[in-house]
C-alpha cells in the first residue's frame, strides 16, 4: 500500500517532466540519425532517407586534410580550457569574499549585479562588448587613452581576440556559479568555524582549512560538467564577435562546421566534424566522471 500510494503522489510530478522529456527526445535523439551523413555524399534532394552514396571514411579524410584543421582545434581547446579554469578561479574567489561581508544588503545587491548578465544572451552582450571595445569610440580604449597608451583592436587583432572571449565568458557565467559556490559555503557546519577560531585560526586559515574542504564537493561537480564541454568554446559568443581579421586565433571548431556545413553546403565532413567533436566529449566526460570518482567518491546515484 505504501508503495502504490507513493507512485500515485508522485505521478503528476512525472506528468511535470513529460514536456520536458519529449523536447529532449525531438531535439537530441530524432536528429541523431543524421549522423549516417557523415559516412554519405549527402545530396539533400534525395531525402535523408533517400537513395544516398556511401563514401565510407572519405569525409573524415577530407576533414583532416584541410590545411587549418589542427590550428582550429588549437584554438578550441585553447580557449575552452581557458574559460574553464578562470570559470572555477574566479566564481570561487568570489564567493569565498562575499561571504567575509557581514553588511547583507550589499551582500545581495552585489549578487544580483553579478548575476544579471547570465540572463543576457550573447546577441545582446556582444553589441554591448563591441560597443564599449571599439577602437575610436570604445570606452574601453578612451580610458587607456588617458595613460598615453594607443587605442588596441580587441576584436580584430588576433593577439587579443582570445583573451577577450574568454574574460566577457568569465564575466557573463561567473555571477551563477558564485551562488553555486555561495550555496555550499552555508551548508558548512558552523561549529567546524567555531573549534578552528578557538585552536587559533584566523579569517584566512579558516578558509583555507574549513571552508575550501567542504566545498570541494561542488568544486569537483562543476569541474565534471565542464570538462565535457572542452571542445565547445561557444559558438554563440564567438559567432557573434568573431570576423575574418581573426579567423586564425579565433576560428574555433563550432564556426568551421558552420561555415562548411551552411555557408559552403559540405554536409557530409561537416557532420564528420560534429560525430567526432561529440564522441570525444563522450570520452572526456567519461573519463572525468571515473577520476571524481576514484580521488573523491564522488557519484551521481
Amino acid at each position: 500500500m505504501r508503495v502504490g500510494y507513493k507512485t500515485k503522489r508522485e505521478l503528476p510530478l512525472h506528468f511535470m517532466l513529460l514536456p520536458g522529456l519529449i523536447l529532449i527526445l525531438i531535439f537530441a535523439y530524432v536528429p541523431m540519425v543524421g549522423v549516417t551523413i557523415a559516412f554519405q555524399h549527402f545530396l539533400p534532394l534525395r531525402g535523408l532517407l533517400g537513395n544516398q552514396e556511401w563514401v565510407g571514411f572519405d569525409n573524415f579524410d577530407y576533414v583532416f586534410s584541410i590545411p587549418n584543421i589542427w590550428q582550429v582545434v588549437w584554438n578550441t581547446l585553447r580557449i575552452a580550457v581557458l574559460k574553464i579554469v578562470m570559470g572555477i578561479i574566479v566564481p570561487i574567489t568570489f564567493a569565498l569574499l562575499l561571504n567575509e561581508i557581514r553588511l547583507l544588503l550589499f551582500k545581495r545587491m552585489t549578487q544580483t549585479i553579478i548575476y544579471f548578465p547570465y540572463f543576457l544572451s550573447w546577441v545582446i552582450l556582444s553589441g554591448i562588448l563591441i560597443d564599449i571595445l571599439s577602437p575610436s569610440s570604445g570606452i574601453a580604449n578612451q580610458f587607456l587613452g588617458v595613460f598615453g597608451i594607443k587605442p588596441i583592436y580587441f576584436l580584430g587583432e588576433n593577439s587579443w581576440f582570445p583573451y577577450v572571449m574568454v574574460a566577457s565568458d568569465v564575466w557573463k557565467t561567473f555571477g551563477f556559479n558564485t551562488i553555486v559556490y555561495l550555496a555550499a559555503i552555508t551548508s558548512i557546519d558552523p561549529s567546524l568555524y567555531e573549534s578552528a577560531a578557538s585552536d587559533g585560526a584566523g579569517r584566512i586559515r579558516q578558509t583555507w582549512h574549513v571552508t575550501l574542504p567542504g566545498m570541494h564537493m561542488i568544486i569537483v561537480l562543476l569541474m565534471v560538467l565542464s570538462l565535457g564541454t572542452v571542445l565547445d568554446a561557444g559558438f554563440d559568443q564567438i559567432f557573434n564577435m568573431y570576423s575574418p581579421q581573426v579567423l586564425q586565433s579565433g576560428d574555433i571548431i563550432d564556426t568551421m562546421v558552420y561555415r562548411m556545413g551552411l555557408l559552403q553546403a559540405q554536409y557530409g565532413p561537416s557532420t564528420a566534424v560534429g560525430l567526432l567533436k561529440s564522441l570525444v566529449s563522450f570520452i572526456l566526460i567519461t573519463v572525468s566522471y571515473w577520476i571524481a570518482y576514484r580521488l573523491f567518491k564522488y557519484r551521481l546515484f
